[in-house]
């Protein structure tokens, strides 16, 4: 058995698309549904190591094109990038005695955090 890597999974949100469909289907079931191999099998009409197979292809698949695009890592950073920024203003809004800058602050922490990412 081999270990499940959850990049994978996010890998599947960005690039699942320009897989075929049975190919995600199968990822999907592995890394979103938690079947197992041989659920998988049984689901497909297929054995147990034609799943690997494809898993470990489409896997491969999926590595390649974040290498190629890095889409997912941009994603993940930008994500981080927004919750440090929302942080500090936080702290800053929390000093600061004029309430118009505050609210000002805040309504800027607002905008960051339903920034729908």
């Amino acid at each position: 058995m081999f270990q499940k890597d959850t990049k994978i999974s996010l890998l599947l949100d960005f690039y699942g698309d320009l897989l075929p469909d049975r190919k995600r289907e199968m990822l999907d079931m592995y890394y979103n549904d938690d079947l197992s191999l041989s659920e998988i099998s049984e689901e497909c009409g297929i054995t147990r190591q034609g799943v690997r197979d494809s898993l470990k292809k489409s896997e491969k698949e999926l590595l390649s094109l974040e290498e190629k695009l890095g889409i997912a890592s941009r994603f993940e950073k930008l994500k981080f990038e927004i919750s440090s920024i929302s942080e500090t203003l936080e702290k800053v809004a929390g000093k600061i005695c004029d309430d118009e800058c505050v609210s000002a602050l805040k309504a800027v922490i607002e905008r960051l955090n339903t920034l729908d990412i």
